[in-house]
C-alpha cells in the first residue's frame, strides 16, 4: 500500500471512510480490493452477501487489518443505514437489479431496487452533507438517434447520431408495454433526483454510467453459484455455455453492438473519482472503452476462440444458435442498437483512458472462469447424468448395456 498519495492537482490525499452499498457484488469486490491494496482508506462494506469479498475479511489480512468492516444488511428496511452513512465521508451506491432477464420478469422489483430503494441513500447523504458517488447505467441513453434513420441514410455513419455524450445525448426509450425499459427509466429518474438535490440542496455527487464492465467474478454461473434457472448478463451467459460445451445463444441473431471495458481499467476510473472530488463533483461520467466495439455475434465468436485457447478443449462444430428475444427474455423485450461512449468529459476531468484490449480482457476473464468453474460443472453434469440413468433403470423404460446408456445420455444432453 502506498504511504503517500497525491491527487491530480498535486495535493496530499487524506485517508477517508467510505460507506460502500453493494460492496459484495462484482464491481464492489474489485473496488474493495483496490482500496485495500493501494490506499489508506477505510471501507464500511454493506451487502446481503459477502462471498466475493471473503478473502478481504480474513482476520490475518495484516495489510489492511481493521480497514474494512462488513455489515450484513438490506437497504430496503434497515435502520442502521443512516448511521453508517453518517460515519463515512463518502457513500458509494452500487446496489441494483441490473440483469436484462429480470427487467421483463421482475419489472416491479427492478423499479423498486433502482429508484425507490435508492431514495433513502440520496436523502441521508443530502441531509448529512455527505458526498455521494452513485452508479447508474449506460442504458439511460436508451436507443440511438441512428436507429430511427432510414437504413440507407448517410447520416447513419455520422458519430453525432450514435456516440453517446453525457451532456447532450437524449434518452430515448421504447413504449410503456416494453418492460425492458423499466430499468433504464428507474435509473434515469434517480439520476434526475440526485442532480436536483445538487442544484437545490448542495449535494456533492458524481454519477457513473458504466458501459459493460466485464471481468472475473461477474454475475454467476447458473446452478453453481447462482440459481439454476437464472439468466446472467451476456459474458456470464456465454461463459456458462462454453463451460458446459453448449452452443452460445444469440438473441435475435446477435446483431446488437456493444463496447466492453475491463473491470480493472474501470476501477482505476472510480478511484480517480474518489480521490479527486474537486474534479469529479457535479459530473456524470461515461466509463467504457469505445475501442472494444463488437456485435454480440462477434463477441460470441471471439469468446469461443479464447476459451479454446485457455481450456485446451476443441470448439463445437456449431458453436452458436439463434434464438428470438421473445423466446429468450419473454414478452416485452426491446433493445438498443448500439452503445458507444464519448470519453471527452472523463478524459478532461480525470485524465482517464481505458487500456485493455477486448482479446486480453476476455483471455483474463475466461482463464478465471475455467479455473474457478470447470471442475464444478463437470461434477454437476455427471450427477445429472447419473440421475437420468437411475430414473431410466428404475422405470424400466430402457434396458441397455453401458454403450447404450452412454449413447442415450449423449443424445439427451
Amino acid at each position: 500500500m502506498a504511504t503517500t498519495r497525491m491527487d491530480l492537482d498535486g495535493r496530499l490525499i487524506k485517508p477517508i471512510t467510505i460507506c460502500m452499498i453493494g460492496a459484495g457484488g462484482f464491481i464492489g469486490s474489485h473496488l474493495c480490493e483496490k482500496l485495500m491494496s493501494e490506499t489508506p482508506h477505510k471501507v464500511l462494506a454493506l451487502d446481503v452477501y459477502n462471498d466475493k469479498i471473503k478473502h478481504l475479511l480474513e482476520p490475518d489480512s495484516l495489510l489492511w487489518a481493521g480497514r474494512i468492516q462488513f455489515h450484513r444488511l438490506n437497504i430496503k428496511h434497515d435502520s442502521r443505514l443512516e448511521a453508517l452513512i453518517k460515519m463515512a465521508d463518502l457513500t458509494i451506491n452500487l446496489a441494483a437489479i441490473c440483469t436484462p432477464a429480470d427487467y421483463n420478469t421482475r419489472p416491479l422489483d427492478t423499479i423498486y431496487s433502482n429508484f425507490i430503494d435508492a431514495l433513502p441513500v440520496v436523502k441521508y447523504c443530502s441531509e448529512n452533507n455527505k458526498r455521494l458517488i452513485h452508479f447508474s447505467t449506460c442504458e439511460v441513453y436508451g436507443k440511438t438517434i441512428q436507429s430511427f434513420l432510414p437504413k440507407d441514410s448517410p447520416l447513419r455513419q455520422d458519430p453525432a447520431y450514435y456516440v453517446l455524450k453525457e451532456d447532450t445525448s437524449p434518452c430515448i426509450f421504447g413504449s410503456i408495454e416494453k418492460q425492458r425499459w423499466s430499468y433504464a427509466c428507474a435509473k434515469q429518474l434517480i439520476e434526475r433526483l440526485i442532480y436536483a438535490e445538487g442544484a437545490e440542496n448542495g449535494l456533492e455527487f458524481t454519477i457513473v454510467r458504466p458501459f459493460n464492465w466485464i471481468g472475473p467474478r461477474m454475475d454467476f454461473i447458473p446452478g453453481i453459484d447462482g440459481p439454476s434457472e437464472g439468466v446472467p448478463r451476456v459474458l456470464a451467459c456465454f461463459s456458462n455455455n462454453l463451460l458446459r460445451h453448449e452452443p452460445l445463444k444469440l438473441v435475435d441473431g446477435g446483431q446488437s453492438q456493444r463496447t466492453f471495458v475491463y473491470i480493472k481499467d474501470a476501477i482505476e476510473a472510480v478511484l480517480l473519482m474518489i480521490e479527486n472530488p474537486d474534479r469529479a463533483n457535479g459530473h456524470i461520467f461515461n466509463v467504457g472503452n469505445p475501442n472494444n466495439e463488437v456485435t454480440v455475434r462477434q463477441l460470441a465468436e471471439m469468446m469461443t476462440k479464447v476459451y479454446t485457447k485457455v481450456s485446451g478443449e476443441p470448439a463445437l462444430e456449431s458453436p452458436t444458435i439463434d434464438v428470438s428475444s421473445k423466446e429468450f427474455y419473454g414478452e416485452g423485450y426491446d433493445d438498443s442498437d448500439k452503445r458507444i461512449p464519448d470519453m471527452t468529459i472523463i478524459n478532461k476531468q480525470l485524465g482517464w483512458n481505458p487500456k485493455t484490449s477486448l482479446w486480453d480482457l476476455l483471455e483474463s476473464t475466461l482463464t478465471y472462469q475455467h479455473r474457478t468453474y470447470a471442475e464444478a460443472i463437470k461434477k454437476a453434469m455427471k450427477f445429472k447424468v447419473g440421475l437420468v440413468i437411475s430414473d431410466v433403470s428404475l422405470g424400466g423404460a430402457l434396458f441397455c448395456e453401458t454403450v447404450g446408456i452412454a449413447k442415450f445420455c449423449q443424445e439427451s444432453f
